[in-house]
Formats: C-alpha cells, structure tokens, sequence
C-alpha cells in the first residue's frame, strides 16, 4: 500500500485507523516529529532561558523523549536538557534499563543524573514488595514521582518531561473516571499551571499511540531495553490497558476522544475547590493534597519516625 501523503509513491510502514491513512518511513518520521513539536508549544508555551528534566526509563518512550526534545533544544541555546533515572532496587530488570538510559545519553551527549530509592528513602522495590505483595506498583509508583519532582527541582529545571504516550494517558484518563475520581484528571501531565514545590509535568508524546513510539525507537535506532518490570503484572492499570485496546479496536480514535474529554473537564475541575493544589506533608515536607503524603503512608513506620 502507498503512502497517504500528497505526491508520494512510497511504500507505506504503517497505519493509522485513527486517521485513515497510511505513512512511508520519511512522513511518518517527520509527522512524529510535528506531533512532538505541536504538543511541546501546546503544553509548554513560551518556554525558554533554563533547564527542561527527562524522567529517563530505559523504555522506548522516555527514550524517544528524551531524542525528541534533544532535537527540540538543539536549535534554543536558551534551552538545556537533563536525564533523570530513579533505580528502584529490581533486580534483573533496572541494571539493564540503567544500562540503556547510560548509552542513550551519552550517545546524545546529554548530562545524566540518577538516585536511588535506597538514598531516598532507605527502601528498595524488592525488599517492601515482600511486605505489600498484593500492589507493589502503588507504592513503587508513588516514590518514584517524588523522586522524579525532587531531582527536577534541586535542578531548577522548569518542566519535567514524561515520557508517557496516547495509550498510557488514554488509560489514565479511563481509570479515574470509572473510579469516580475525576479530579486527579487535574493532577495527572500534561500540567498547565505550576504549584509551589512541583515542577509541572508535561507529557510531548501525548498523541502518539504506544505502537508508533516503538516503531520510532526502532527506525531511528535508538538504545532502550524490551524488559517487563516482574512486578507489572499485578498492577490494576492491566484491566484499563486491555479495554483502552478493545475501544480503539472497535471505535478508531477513542483513545484522543478520552484525551479530548479530559482537555474540556480542566477548565472546571481546576475552579473546583477541590482542584486547588495540594498541601504539605508534615513529615517530609513534600507536596501533599492531604494530610500525611501517600510517600510517607507507604513507607514502613521504623522508617518515618516522629512527626
């Protein structure tokens, strides 16, 4: 099959249901890149003079990130781009992504900074998932952002760039609407308004489904490891992954349609008191919207100390 694109006999690599078309290898490059560049002056406007932070996995998502707005920087001297990588402490699983993440920077030449959860927090995934077998991803997901919004910060970096795509957003967005929570759809990236300690989040890949982030990774050749974190299994985000699938299946486009209900509710969630920011932790001293921050719940109590 051809291509879709105006005066182009090229053979197509890929469809897009979505869209109903088909792309050559150079269109669909070159529409990543827009997409990217579209949603970086959408979700950060006017941005310059200073840092932007990468929340680098070792995936293909942070990684194409990550390569993405290395590009964008390249022609903003006032721009600088930095690496962040959280080691959890999951064996057989984060020395290989650490290891990729490594080649990538340095293939990119960009600084690369990484901590640990056992400096953080004196924990480590593999040693609480022991404790808390039944969601290890609950408690795993949370420090890790902490951690993520404290390196951005100690760097003055003014966005932190996740590398979450349409699908990983489109569940999100499923997920806290089934739950009957739809004011964390005010706290989830893309963030539009900064709050004091938090560097706002922003989310580039936001219109790229999840399948087209891969076939990118590849083509340009980037480093990223294909590991399945041993503990994703358990996660609840299994059962919003399988029926975001089924929708777009059987209704192209849903996945941008659950983004685009989301884009219309934040305007009033976000005048809703309970869409103000959040708090402060007692303990910690981080970000918290009530009380003591889910951080320091999940950590164990010998750990926490007074208040």
């Amino acid at each position: 099959m051809e291509c879709s694109r105006p005066d182009c006999d090229r053979v197509a690599i890929l469809d897009q249901p979505y869209a109903g078309t088909h792309l050559c290898r150079e269109h669909f490059r070159s529409s990543v890149w827009e997409r990217f560049r579209r949603q970086m002056h959408h979700q950060a406007p006017g941005l310059s003079g200073g840092m932007i932070a990468v929340a680098l996995s070792g995936g293909k998502d942070s990684a194409v990130a990550l390569s993405l707005l290395t590009r964008f920087a390249r022609g903003r001297p006032d721009l600088s781009v930095l690496a962040l990588t959280v080691d959890e402490g999951i064996e057989g699983y984060r020395p290989a992504t650490l290891d990729a993440a490594r080649k990538l920077t340095q293939g990119l030449g960009i600084p690369h900074r990484v901590v640990t959860f056992q400096e953080l927090f004196g924990v480590t995934t593999d040693r609480s998932a022991t404790d808390r077998p039944e969601a290890p991803c609950s408690f795993c997901g949370v420090w890790r952002r902490q951690a993520l919004n404290r390196m951005a910060r100690e760097a003055g970096a003014l966005r932190l760039v996740l590398g979450f795509n349409l699908d990983d957003l489109a569940q999100t967005v499923l997920m806290n609407l089934t739950r009957g929570e739809p004011f964390r759809l005010a706290q989830m990236a893309p963030h539009l308004r900064a709050q004091p300690d938090l560097v706002p989040r922003i989310a580039p890949l936001a219109t790229l489904p999840e399948r087209e982030v891969y076939l990118y990774a590849r083509l340009e050749g980037l480093p990223f490891d294909h590991a399945t974190c041993p503990y994703a299994g358990r996660a609840v985000r299994n059962l919003y992954r399988e029926l975001v699938w089924r929708l777009e299946e059987a209704h192209p486009g849903s996945r941008h349609a659950l983004l685009r209900t989301r884009e219309k509710l934040l305007p009033l969630l976000l005048a809703h008191p309970e869409g103000e920011g959040p708090g402060r932790c007692p303990r910690c001293g981080e970000a918290s919207a009530e009380g003591l921050c889910r951080a320091c719940a999940f950590l164990p109590r010998r750990l926490l100390g007074p208040a």
